[in-house]
């Protein structure tokens, strides 16, 4: 059941926060520099799980922190290999695959529940009007509680009720 909600995601009663990023991303802008600030280690764990893997757009990973949050880390955007690169935005089809990902991902570790942002609208650059439909699809049959941050309300805790 996906429920649309206004707060500082960071707030989330969620089990889980998926967000979007690129490989090797560096997680300095908007939600990604704040989970990277709030949880470091799970920056370190990404760039080294990128640097093994070679992710590809569509692809997620997830890390667990020691307080029992989980983070899934959405690529969603290419690039980000090589020497001075940056990553580019964020595509449909990478958020359509990325998508479908977190609901095998979801299913597979039994999520209880889930909170995502206007997934690749901000730094992605994506319109939410085209990625909202995506959301719904792919999410929306799943059982658990899915928060849809709406818009941002920085220390304003979402009613998730």
């Amino acid at each position: 059941m996906i429920k649309k909600v206004e707060g500082d995601i960071l707030l989330t009663r969620a089990q889980v926060i998926a967000h979007g990023v690129s490989a090797n991303d560096p997680m300095n802008q908007g939600l990604a520099k704040a989970l990277h600030e709030k949880y470091p280690a799970m920056h370190k764990d990404f760039h080294h799980w990128c640097h093994q893997h070679h992710p590809k757009p569509g692809e997620a990973w997830m890390w667990g922190g020691s307080d029992g949050v989980r983070i899934v880390n959405l690529i969603t955007q290419g690039g980000g290999y090589g020497h001075g690169s940056k990553p580019e935005p964020a595509t449909l089809p990478n958020v359509n695959h990325a998508l479908k990902s977190l609901h095998k991902m979801a299913l597979k570790e039994k999520f209880a529940s889930m909170a995502l942002p206007r997934l690749a609208t901000g730094v992605g650059g994506l319109e939410w009007k085209e990625v909202e439909p995506l959301i719904d699809k792919h999410l929306g049959d799943l059982d658990i509680p899915i928060y849809v941050y709406t818009l941002y309300h920085p220390g304003v805790q979402a009613r998730e009720d």
